[in-house]
């Protein structure tokens, strides 16, 4: 269910927690580039490198990630139509669960990062919603184009949606999530959700 999501997922974690680099844009790369100087800070500080600090560890790179990402637009966005017809009380739910299902899928291979680069190739905005650019430089010289999306909240640039080379993540849940839907129900899904994370 989550294996093509899963693949671009890994990247794009890695990317935003384990690679520094040199914003030279505006506000939005800049946003990008504190949370991934922060979130750098905590991998590397040797308060946190025991292995009885590895909860609190993750619990401070959490943190950071809620700082960035907009999980309700994200989630909102994955389950498209379906989201209408949710009850406040089942959003809540749907947006923990897809947040929990990211963190626990992705965020324990943050520490994996092995030396990638990462140049930041430009941004463009358009009133409250902007696109960062970047292009990351792997270990098998491989080149891997990245958009950040990102909308204006307050004063804040927050993620709402990433593509690896031109795929989007967001898509990929959305197909996921509405085939599930539409194979069995609403229900089925959000107990899938619930083993998926229950198991990572």
């Amino acid at each position: 269910m989550y294996r093509i999501a899963c693949c671009r997922c890994l990247i794009v974690f890695l990317l935003i927690f384990g690679l520094a680099g040199v914003a030279l844009a505006g506000e939005p790369t800049e946003s990008i580039r504190q949370t991934t100087d922060k979130i750098i800070a905590i991998l590397q500080d040797p308060a946190f490198q025991e292995p009885e600090k590895e909860p609190e560890r993750k619990r401070l790179i959490r943190l950071a990630a809620d700082e960035r990402f907009n999980w309700r637009e994200m989630a909102r966005r994955s389950l498209a139509r379906h989201w209408k017809k949710r009850t406040n009380e089942e959003k809540q739910e749907f947006v923990a669960l897809y947040a929990d299902l990211l963190e626990r899928t992705y965020m324990n291979r943050i520490e994996n990062y092995s030396g990638e680069k990462v140049t930041y190739d430009g941004e463009r905005i358009e009133g409250n919603y902007s696109l960062v650019n970047i292009t990351v430089y792997t270990s098998q010289d491989l080149e891997i184009p990245v958009q950040y999306r990102l909308k204006k909240r307050g004063s804040d640039w927050l993620i709402y949606d990433v593509l690896v080379e031109g795929v989007s993540l967001i898509n990929n849940y959305r197909q996921q999530f509405n085939d599930i839907i539409l194979k069995s129900s609403y229900e089925d899904l959000v107990e899938q959700l619930r083993k998926k994370v229950a198991n990572e």
